[in-house]
């Protein structure tokens, strides 16, 4: 049994900065009250955090007074673009592919962007991967929020009219982190609930090989091996009980978190009259044991990898 301590980048943490204007992501429809106390349906909100639609006052027969659109305060309920969002436009080469994939053709998703970062579960076959990536909400941190009437043309009765919280300038924070165990390894043995596929006698290697080509194409100068063993343990185990997989040495790992970095630092979205890109990400190669320490003390983190990536899984 092997129990010597897990050393090494533990996972690769991050800090996004965004700029853009308007509103990317919205609420929807939102029941609010008018001048005159009437609820009315016609006004669209963004996603703000925290925010609800009632005041707080209820009438005795428990009926609850609904807010007036300009209630709000833009620091205290934030606009807030959803980790949802965010990661559909992060993979969206890929958002539909998904929708044909059975449990027999699942190696040409393992050997994806989507296989290996994004994550996937297939209903049909229970087949699935956990994400190794992390991504928080966008919070917008500048509030410039605006209540805006608006009235189509034609007819003029109360239902042509209708209203939006809109959005000028916007900046937000996020922050994010790549988890080097879910990351490096990949189960392809349902004995403990977590098989990317089930796999056939034999097949093992090929899905491997089919892993590392694909790795290999993101970053040809480096060494990326991607290797099947019929059982693979986690450091630690009491009883070494393993599962079929692969596992990805130090160079298929750091080829795919610079493809993350990258991807993340590439991410603008447009939406209507509104977009966000990503202005700046700063980086931290965590090798402790505080998670996302550059969110509570920047002053810690390794912007450059100080050791290897640390490894969870070996061959028995």
């Amino acid at each position: 049994m092997q129990t010597e301590k897990i050393t090494g980048i533990k996972s690769v943490d991050f800090k996004i900065k965004a700029l853009g204007h308007g509103v990317v992501n919205w609420n929807g429809p939102t029941n609010l009250a008018q001048e005159d106390g009437r609820t009315v349906d016609n006004h669209t909100m963004p996603k703000l955090r925290g925010y609800t639609n009632l005041s707080g006052k209820v009438k005795d027969t428990g009926y609850k007074y609904r807010k007036e659109p300009t209630d709000i305060d833009f620091n205290k309920n934030p606009l807030y673009i959803s980790q949802n969002c965010v990661r559909h436009h992060l993979f969206r080469d890929q958002a539909y592919d998904l929708h044909f994939a059975k449990d027999k053709n699942l190696e040409k998703v393992i050997g994806s962007i989507t296989g290996l970062i994004r994550g996937y579960v297939v209903p049909s076959s229970q087949c699935k991967r956990t994400s190794p990536l992390l991504i928080e909400d966008f919070v917008d941190q500048l509030g410039n929020g605006n209540f805006e009437q608006f009235g189509q043309a034609g007819e003029r009765d109360s239902s042509s009219f209708f209203s939006k919280t809109t959005f000028g300038d916007t900046e937000y924070l996020s922050y994010g982190s790549i988890s080097i165990e879910q990351l490096q390894f990949i189960s392809l043995d349902n004995k403990f609930d977590r098989a990317a596929m089930v796999i056939e006698k034999g097949q093992g290697e090929n899905v491997a090989q089919l892993v590392q080509d694909f790795i290999k194409s993101l970053n040809p100068k480096l060494s990326p091996e991607a290797r099947f063993h019929e059982n693979y343990v986690r450091n630690g185990t009491i009883f070494e009980e393993g599962e079929n997989g692969i596992l990805l040495n130090q160079d298929a790992v750091n080829i795919l978190v610079d493809t993350t970095i990258q991807k993340i630092k590439e991410l603008s979205i447009r939406q209507a009259k509104s977009y966000m890109y990503v202005d700046k990400v700063e980086v931290d190669y965590n090798d402790s044991s505080k998670m996302m320490r550059i969110k509570r003390d920047p002053s810690q983190i390794n912007p450059q990898p100080k050791s290897d990536y640390a490894i969870y899984f070996y061959a028995k």
